[in-house]
């Protein structure tokens, strides 16, 4: 794979996924990349370690889930970088909600960052690649609960599932003007957001990833340095033609036998609700 020469923005870019992926670019050639975060201490230092070997690596600090936060994200990368080749969306809510407790400003907040915030990076960014005729690639990140999710993963699950639509209407738009817009749905992963979730809202005590991953087919979580190399795949002008996709990474296959993830058991009526 080759992205020689090319420049990148990454929402979600200091930590996790967004930083393996931004690691993974620089491998395979890349003259720029723009990190976005909220965390300004650990943006800038993710960016001082990328940059060198030909690489400029800058971070710019924003609130996604502001109106403007997007747009300005965008415009930061074309003034540092004047063009812009790959925007790959990692930044994303992961609270959890189900049918029985999740509020109106759960939903609000859900839909704000995972729904309202990647389409405006994409939109924005589209412009930057359209307006300076550069053959460009769109990668938003979504996930396997796009498919329905796990009881407590009910606005998580309908904010991916909306990204499917989002992907497939500006691929068709975009497709003309060389623009590729594809989706990527990884599975459980192993990141430091993740245990800092499971902690929370699982109840998960020192030991929870091990023996998470014994129960897992390939022993283990998907691990984000494996998966940036899809991700990378999607961002280079050597995936071709591919667009408008929906792509599972996972170790599950959907709608064949029983799930491999544990977990609390939230089928049950709460308390109050039962009879």
């Amino acid at each position: 794979m080759s992205f020689d020469g090319r420049v990148a923005l990454i929402t979600g870019g200091s930590q996790g996924l967004g930083l393996a992926t931004a690691a993974r670019l620089k491998e395979h050639g890349a003259a720029g990349l723009m990190l976005v975060g909220r965390d300004h201490e650990k943006g800038l230092a993710a960016a001082t370690a990328l940059t060198g070997d030909g690489c400029r690596v800058e971070f710019v600090s924003v609130d996604l889930s502001d109106p403007d936060g997007p747009a300005a994200a965008v415009a930061a990368t074309a003034d540092v970088f004047d063009t812009m080749h790959a925007v790959v969306n990692c930044a994303a809510a992961t609270f959890r909600g189900s049918v029985w407790d999740s509020t109106s400003q759960m939903w609000d907040d859900m839909l704000t960052l995972n729904v309202r915030a990647a389409c405006l990076v994409a939109q924005e960014s589209a412009k930057v690649m359209v307006r300076n005729g550069v053959d460009g690639s769109i990668v938003l990140i979504g996930s396997v609960a796009r498919h329905g999710g796990a009881p407590n993963l009910l606005p998580y699950a309908a904010s991916k599932m909306a990204l499917v639509a989002a992907t497939r209407n500006m691929a068709f738009t975009l497709m003309r003007h060389r623009v590729r817009v594809n989706m990527l749905n990884p599975g459980w992963m192993d990141t430091p957001a993740e245990d800092v979730t499971q902690r929370r809202y699982e109840g998960a005590t020192d030991g929870w990833l091990e023996r998470a991953e014994a129960h897992q087919p390939m022993g283990k979580l998907i691990k984000p340095d494996e998966i940036a190399k899809t991700i990378v795949h999607l961002c280079s002008p050597d995936s071709g033609f591919l667009t408008g996709q929906d792509i599972d990474w996972d170790q599950t296959i959907i709608g064949v036998g029983p799930g491999v993830r544990p977990g609390p058991e939230l089928a049950e009526l709460p308390p109050e609700l039962q009879s």
